[in-house]
């Protein structure tokens, strides 16, 4: 029996297809991201019914936030936007995992699965002593682990590895 079932939550497609078709979006948006003067990430959230329901790249560069990590940011809108019962039948994909911080902002919003394409510590060795992402090690999986619900996470896939990785290219020090 899948985690999703266990509690009740509605279930996704487990299909690999399904989950990168969403993280090359994630892809999209990251690139656009950087395109505009921000960091190269990008995330968004998909409803129950399959629909994206909010797009986001990070805005920290332009807006000078520190907290405007992609994630984070689409956490801020969507938790105003939508109930806590409807973020837990949803879905954050992104192309990194997420930070702890942004782990907390998706925890505290209550979204219920997170997807992402590659790794915190394969984003670290990108990023290498870059002041602007001087992550911390710490892997989403573990921070959700101390919380007191079952947030399901899938990720990494290798498949979309090189896709996010290309849009990090001479981007760090």
């Amino acid at each position: 029996m899948r985690a999703r079932e266990r509690d009740g939550r509605s279930d996704k497609p487990n299909d690999k297809e399904y989950h990168l078709a969403y993280l090359r979006r994630s892809v999209e948006i990251s690139q656009k991201a950087r395109q505009t003067g921000n960091t190269p990430f990008g995330a968004l959230l998909v409803g129950k019914d399959g629909r994206i329901l909010w797009e986001q790249g990070n805005v920290e560069m332009t807006e000078r936030d520190c907290t405007g990590h992609a994630e984070a940011a689409l956490m801020r809108v969507v938790s105003k936007r939508f109930s806590k019962d409807e973020l837990w039948d949803c879905t954050l994909y992104t192309t990194a995992e997420p930070c702890a911080m942004c782990a907390g902002a998706i925890y505290w919003g209550n979204v219920g699965r997170v997807v992402y394409g590659i790794t915190e510590s394969l984003l670290a060795e990108l990023t290498g002593d870059d002041e602007r992402n001087l992550t911390l090690d710490l892997p989403c999986r573990e921070v959700f682990a101390r919380g007191r619900k079952p947030i399901v996470v899938i990720g990494p896939f290798p498949e979309i590895e090189a896709e996010v990785v290309a849009v990090h290219e001479g981007y760090w020090k």
